[in-house]
């Protein structure tokens, strides 16, 4: 595994290490690779949590 951070791709869709696109098309950094693969999940997963609590407060 390489050291370093690694990002998330929203243009190419895929997992970069630092050396890759600029930061205004990506998501990160992250610690690893693993963890940067899971960035979309993770977000929608947060989306959906925030939605769900902002109905909450209706």
């Amino acid at each position: 595994m390489s050291e370093g951070q690694w990002w998330f791709c929203l243009k190419h869709m895929r997992v970069e290490p630092d050396a890759g696109c600029p930061n205004k098309d990506r998501m990160g950094p992250y610690v690893s690779e693993e963890e940067a693969a899971g960035a979309l999940r993770r977000a929608a997963e947060r989306n959906k949590a925030w939605d769900e609590a902002d109905k909450d407060d209706d």
